[in-house]
């Protein structure tokens, strides 16, 4: 049975693509901050049938990171699918008009170091098995400039540059490595729109699936002049 484990699930998408690759028999490794939200979400995974744990960490400590893949790996054997899409920081988004050295450095560990730290402790294990997937999650900020998104938009473009530097030197070695810049503001589930976070999973496993772009943003062609409020 392969292993999925998501850095940073949620209620939300989070949950929806731990049940879509659930549903193809993936066992599921949830990690976040929140013990209670997690349990539950575990809860409702098992109650559809789908194994599931949860390992709580901040992605701030790379202790933490690593005591939640160790335990991981205790558990499950090994993780074929990892996914990063971690809600973090202690700075709301910043305008580029507003940064400081604080709140600037505060994302870029948040989402550049700690996926650094996450990466380097599942990479060995898939380049030994010359297989796996590494799947990123972001927004628009990490391929256009978003002023009002000063501060995460250096994150998440420091954050691309490591994402295409890794598919470069990875795509050759059987490591598929995914980046979607999503364009919009995730809804409830269960619309079947674009925005439905059962519907960008769907997405994300066929691109899994795939294997074929690496790089997209979704909607494919969205912009930050044509993203829909």
């Amino acid at each position: 049975m392969k292993t999925l484990a998501i850095i940073g699930a949620g209620k939300g998408f989070g949950l929806s693509l731990a049940k879509r690759f659930g549903k193809e028999g993936f066992q599921v490794a949830l990690i976040a901050r929140n013990a209670v939200k997690l349990q539950e979400m575990v809860s409702e995974l098992h109650t559809a049938g789908i194994e599931a744990s949860y390992f709580t960490a901040d992605l701030y400590s790379p202790e933490h990171i690593k005591q939640a893949i160790d335990s991981i790996k205790e558990k499950y054997g090994h993780i074929d699918v990892l996914e990063f899409s971690p809600t973090s920081g202690n700075y709301p988004p910043t305008s580029v008009m507003e940064l400081t050295v604080d709140n600037a450095r505060d994302l870029f560990e948040a989402y550049v170091v700690s996926a650094i730290h996450v990466v380097n402790s599942v990479l060995p294990d898939m380049l030994s098995k010359k297989e796996g997937s590494l799947l990123f999650t972001t927004g628009l900020s990490a391929m256009y400039p978003v002023p009002m998104m000063g501060n995460i938009g250096i994150a998440f473009s420091g954050l691309r540059n490591y994402i295409a530097n890794l598919h470069t030197e990875l795509s050759s070695k059987g490591i598929f490595v995914g980046h979607r810049s999503l364009g919009l503001f995730i809804k409830e589930p269960g619309t079947g729109t674009f925005d439905d976070p059962d519907v960008i999973a769907d997405m994300w496993f066929q691109a899994y699936v795939d294997k074929k772009v690496w790089e997209e943003e979704y909607p494919k062609g969205v912009t930050p002049d044509t993203v829909v409020f």
